[in-house]
């Protein structure tokens, strides 16, 4: 897929599951878990142990139906290299024009990180396909109805204090899709092995946005 599709893609699913596991063995039980409940989009982060391998096993499993990525990239060489293994996009909790380029020179979107307008603005700039406002529990939702009443072109996703309930709330304040990790992902339910709450959880997440879209429509 081009560049402009994979970002159609994650603006369309509405929701990106950001990966952290500690056991990288269960992470295709864990993305066929939220995959059954609606959820296409998978950043597996470069914490996971392995992450490479880990997005390279990914992508030949579960990458026919769900939208692999990288997340947590730091530089350009992480970026290029889990693009070889299969990352259809990469994302990072900080702006680095050399993270964009390295993206940009396989065609695939750069999600970097941006706390302030002044970031975020300056990160589009330089080619950003969609910004990341990290940590967005911080800033909150009218930060984003503040900055896109000026700036109306961004495309802005939230990682960090999304939660199940609270993911259409984000899209009505403006973002485009938005990143869930813990909330999603819950940790106890994965240590037990428990796929089928994971599963639920995702029908939750998606059942808030697909209500929040709706009622943008009728609005």
């Amino acid at each position: 897929m081009k560049r402009e599709e994979i970002v159609g893609k994650i603006i369309e699913g509405g929701a990106v599951a950001v990966v952290r596991l500690k056991d990288p063995y269960k992470l295709i039980k864990v993305a066929e878990a939220i995959y059954r409940g609606g959820v296409l989009g998978l950043e597996i982060t470069m914490t996971v142990p392995n992450a490479i391998k880990v997005i390279a096993e990914a992508s030949r499993e579960i990458g026919s139906y769900m939208n692999v990525g990288v997340g947590s990239v730091l530089n350009a060489e992480t970026a290029r290299k889990a693009i070889d293994a299969g990352a259809r996009y990469v994302v990072s909790p900080i702006y680095k024009k050399e993270i964009i380029d390295a993206a940009h020179e396989s065609d695939v979107p750069a999600m970097p990180g941006a706390f302030t307008p002044t970031e975020i603005q300056t990160a589009y700039e330089s080619g950003a396909d969609i910004v990341k406002v990290f940590p967005a529990d911080v800033v909150g939702m009218a930060f984003f109805k503040g900055v896109l009443a000026p700036m109306p072109h961004l495309k802005l996703m939230p990682t960090g204090g999304v939660t199940l309930t609270n993911a259409g709330d984000w899209l009505k304040a403006g973002a485009c899709a938005v990143g869930v990790g813990t909330a999603l992902l819950d940790k106890k339910a994965i240590e037990a092995e428990n796929y089928k709450a994971l599963t639920e959880n995702a029908i939750i997440l998606m059942e808030s946005i697909a209500d929040a879209r709706q009622e943008t429509k009728t609005a």
